[in-house]
């Protein structure tokens, strides 16, 4: 279908104010290179991408071509608090932040696991509330906890990304029944499936249950061809979307025909009749 097709109504993504056309997000750490970093982010077609001040400052020498790029991409930028432990680690963070990356949006950070990087719900509730006072808008890195997203939308969160599982790991939505509370409890708040997105099928699948976007880094950096990746991811979570809104059917316990059968099929109808019709000629002869 065409752009004009009356069929496909314009879909755009309202974040914090601003509306994009893209619903796949992306990072920019781990690539092979900056170049094909800058041309997976452009394939992708995403115009969000997160940042790491403490991996890629710009005061940096060694990382003054990332920055670049990521400066002339266009994209609206979301830096991040990735390595923070604590709420004061991460309000100083975000103040440098500002000021370097020239943003008030933040993708917040409170890790209370080393082995599995899992967020901690306490940290991240303290932290969200005091840099929403400070203008920020943040938003954050959560589990798929009911209970911790709607205190994190209490605190004035205007979007919430669950993670699908945890960093790196490629495992998709490991609690789809946790994820699906999330969806329709909280059905007013924009959501982000953040982490753990391997694949594109997975990407689909979170577009299919009605989440509003995709981030995801790994699964684009690390693959042995980032730049095809990403356009796999592009189209994914495009297909998820359409999915969505177009209506997915109902799952069944049991069969159900494809072609409901309402009489006898139509060729033996066609003989019967005809039958009938040469009965009633030799009865008229």
């Amino acid at each position: 279908m065409t752009e004009t097709t009356p069929y496909k109504k314009p879909d755009t993504l309202k974040l914090c104010g601003k509306a994009f056309n893209s619903r796949l997000l992306v990072g920019t750490a781990l690539y092979p290179s900056p170049a094909i970093m800058r041309e997976s982010v452009a394939t992708s077609g995403a115009e969000i991408i997160t940042l790491s001040l403490r991996r890629q400052s710009p005061e940096q020498q060694q990382g003054k071509m990332i920055w670049n790029y990521i400066r002339e991409s266009g994209c609206q930028l979301l830096p991040n608090t990735a390595g923070c432990k604590t709420p004061k680690e991460v309000i100083a963070l975000a103040e440098m932040s500002r000021e370097i990356f020239g943003t008030d949006w933040l993708k917040l950070e409170v890790i209370g696991d080393d082995y599995n990087l899992q967020p901690d719900p306490y940290g991240l509730i303290e932290a969200a509330r005091e840099l929403v006072r400070r203008g920020f808008k943040v938003l954050p890195y959560c589990t798929d906890d009911l209970v911790v997203c709607t205190r994190l939308r209490d605190a004035g969160c205007e979007v919430l990304m669950p993670w699908g599982s945890p960093i790196g790991t490629g495992r998709g939505l490991m609690n789809k029944y946790n994820l699906q509370t999330l969806r329709e409890r909280l059905p007013d708040i924009p959501m982000i499936i953040d982490a753990g997105i391997g694949a594109p099928s997975q990407a689909a699948e979170a577009m299919e249950m009605g989440f509003d976007a995709v981030l995801l880094n790994t699964a684009i950096a690390r693959a042995q061809n980032p730049v095809l990746m990403a356009e796999a991811f592009r189209l994914a979570v495009e297909s998820g979307r359409a999915a969505h809104n177009a209506g997915l059917m109902l799952q069944r316990q049991t069969a159900s025909p494809s072609t409901p059968m309402l009489d006898m099929p139509f060729w033996q109808q066609t003989v019967s009749a005809g039958q009938k019709v040469g009965e009633k000629d030799g009865e008229q002869a």
